[in-house]
Formats: structure tokens, sequence, C-alpha cells
């Protein structure tokens, strides 16, 4: 499935890229042809992996990876009733509603996808705030990266409200990078959630982007999505 997703993208791009280069309408067509049958073959077990999740322990994780995965499911079903309007055997079907449909469950099966990678995020940064607050007992007040937090003076100087509110601000965003950068599996998936979302976002309407973005993107999820396969533990679990 992944490998045809890799397939159906990489079709969109190349698709943009001849448009761009003046190429003969008929050979457009064929590239548009190959990527809507490359986007039929993409069947997963999206339901058996709703089934998973109901039996995690954690209740924000297990909402948020379930709904993920019966909103993925209704997604394919959609498909699979453009592929029967397409294919002939229900030819009153209205495929463009049927296909504004999709993209709203495949658009929030990414919102639950995100906000899953948001509470994850969350719960290691206080877990690595609270490992900072104690080394900064024994250590002067150093903050993630060696940033003094410490440091005399009247706490009601004129002027020193905004610099510590950039100064919060920047160890956040170290706190942040430092976070992802240790967890790999967290950053892929968070870089491949982002990268699909644009997708849903252009179908609807809801953020107009054009072919070759749409097509880069989905390309450079599926990529992520076969390094996932190639290395089991870059797969965010569970």
């Amino acid at each position: 499935m992944v490998k045809l997703r890799a397939a159906q993208y990489a079709c969109s791009l190349l698709g943009h890229a001849l448009q761009k280069r003046g190429a003969s309408p008929e050979l457009q067509k064929q590239i548009r042809q190959l990527e809507g049958h490359l986007s039929l073959g993409r069947k997963p077990d999206a339901l058996e992996s709703a089934k998973r999740a109901v039996h995690l322990s954690d209740v924000v994780l297990r909402f948020c990876i379930t709904v993920s995965h019966l909103n993925r499911a209704l997604y394919f079903a959609c498909d699979n009733v453009l592929w029967a309007g397409k294919s002939g055997l229900a030819p009153r079907v209205d495929q463009e509603k049927w296909a504004q449909r999709s993209f709203r469950y495949y658009l929030f099966s990414l919102i639950m996808n995100l906000s899953r990678d948001a509470y994850e995020i969350r719960l290691l940064m206080e877990q690595e705030s609270s490992v900072y607050s104690r080394r900064q007992k024994g250590s002067g007040g150093v903050a993630p990266g060696g940033i003094e937090t410490g440091g005399s003076g009247d706490p009601g100087t004129a002027g020193r409200g905004l610099p510590q509110i950039v100064l919060k601000l920047q160890l956040r965003v170290l706190l942040l990078a430092q976070v992802l950068w240790g967890h790999p599996p967290l950053l892929l998936d968070v870089v491949r959630n982002a990268c699909d979302l644009f997708i849903p976002l252009d179908k609807l309407g809801l953020w107009r982007c054009s072919p070759g973005i749409v097509g880069l993107c989905g390309l450079v999820s599926s990529i992520l999505s076969i390094l996932t396969l190639i290395c089991p533990w870059l797969r965010l679990k569970p």
C-alpha cells in the first residue's frame, strides 16, 4: 500500500512538471489516469488497527488513535464508492460529493494524528523539564542549552518583562527541538502528518496549493512511511 501511495504522488509531481514544460495533453491525461488507478489500489487495515487501539491504557492516546483509524477506514470506504462509480458498477454515484466526503474523513484523521503527536510532545517536554529542574538546583540555574536563567537585579525593573518572555520562548523552542531530535519516531510522525495535511486541505478548498506542492508532500510522506517499514524502530508506538 505504501509503495502504491508513493507511486501515486510521484505521478502527481510528474504530471505537474510535465504541465509546466508544456507536454502534450494526451501524456498529461495518461499520467492523471495512472495516478487515479494507483489511488484506488490502497486498502489499509484501519479497522483492525482501531480494534487494537481501544485497549490502550492511556485515555488520550486511546481516543486519538482509535478515532484516527476509524476516520481513515471511512475515508477508504468512500474511496471504494468512488471506484464503483468510476468503474461503471454504480454509474449514478455523485463522485464530487463522495470525494469531498472522503477527504473530510482524511482531514479529521490527520487532525487526530497531530493531536496525538502534540500530546506525546507535551509529555516528553514535561519529563525533560523535570530533569532540567533537578539539574539546575546544583548548577546555579543553567537552563537547557547552557542559557542562564538566574541572575541578580530587581524583578520589577522596567523593560525586564519582555526579555523574560523572549527567554522563556527560546527555552521552550530549544526544549521542543531537543525532544524531537531525541525521539526520531515522533519527529518522523510529525513531519509525515504535516505533509499529508496539505492534501485534504487542498482537495477541500481550505488551503489551495499547486499540484506540485501536493505531489511533493505526498511523496515525502510516502518515503517516510517506507522508511518506517525498512527500519521498524522508527515507527511511532503504540
